[in-house]
């Protein structure tokens, strides 16, 4: 029985190869749009409603919510997206909560983007 080596065989017999080519790989990646594989949807709303919520909020704000934050044990980071993802801010009293996104903080120290 004879058996194919694939490394001889074509890839695909369906466009001829130009002059000049090799049959390898190419050597750059496809280009790939910043909003991915899929459609462009709702993509550039989304990035200008993010870029408003994280980079415009004024010094004392910063300010107020590093102190808040911290009061709470929580990072100015955790706290701000509690307040964009839920609309409201953190009290003493939400121990649930707080628990809640300080375990959350602990799975990801663990298994960072998996």
């Amino acid at each position: 029985m004879a058996r194919k080596n694939a490394a001889t065989q074509p890839a695909s017999t369906d466009a001829p190869t130009p002059a000049g080519h090799n049959g390898g790989p190419p050597l750059e990646d496809e280009h790939r749009p910043e909003w991915g594989d899929g459609g462009i949807g709702n993509y550039f709303y989304w990035k200008t409603a993010h870029r408003a919520a994280w980079h415009n909020p004024s010094p004392g704000i910063v300010a107020f919510r590093i102190r808040k934050a911290e009061r709470l044990g929580l990072t100015y980071e955790e706290y701000t997206l509690e307040i964009l993802e839920r609309g409201r801010h953190l009290q003493i009293e939400d121990v649930e909560r707080i628990v809640e996104i300080k375990r959350a903080r602990s799975r990801r120290a663990v298994n960072p983007r998996s």
